[in-house]
């Protein structure tokens, strides 16, 4: 089997049911229904700050992807920790992520009515969804190298 269909069999993994709880559960209209609350709300300030967060972390994603044509350099990612940009970078990622889910999961679970074990599936479902997507994207290939033992 070619490297992308087993990389889009594997992303499909995520997407699939990432879709089907998503609709399921009508995660967005929740969130939509967040949005639309009074502007001083703290429903809103959360539905808001949570977007923001979600959306920040697909910028970092396609930033990471698109870093070897930025910079004109191959990017190495198994030593991650040694490059300074890419360091940072991925701690703001997984920032984004970790607060961005924490915050969305608040919103589902207080200021909707799908309550808090219906929010922590419906939020998983969101970022499994989105990163599922994202892995879809071709990515440069990465030329196979030995880390020494």
């Amino acid at each position: 089997m070619p490297r992308w269909a087993s990389n889009a069999l594997r992303q499909l993994q995520l997407v699939i049911p990432g879709g089907a709880l998503t609709y399921y559960l009508q995660t967005p209209a929740h969130l939509a229904t967040a949005l639309n609350a009074p502007v001083d709300s703290w429903g809103r300030t959360v539905a808001l700050g949570s977007l923001s967060l979600a959306a920040l972390t697909v910028a970092l994603f396609f930033y990471i992807f698109l870093m070897p044509w930025i910079n004109n350099v191959a990017t190495d990612f198994r030593s991650w920790r040694e490059s300074g940009v890419l360091s940072s970078v991925i701690r703001m990622l997984t920032f984004s992520i970790v607060v961005g889910w924490i915050s969305m999961v608040v919103v589902l679970g207080q200021w909707s009515s799908l309550g808090y074990p219906k929010a922590i599936v419906g939020t998983s479902a969101i970022y499994a969804l989105t990163f599922g997507l994202l892995g879809l994207i071709p990515a440069p290939g990465i030329r196979s190298q030995r880390r020494p033992d």
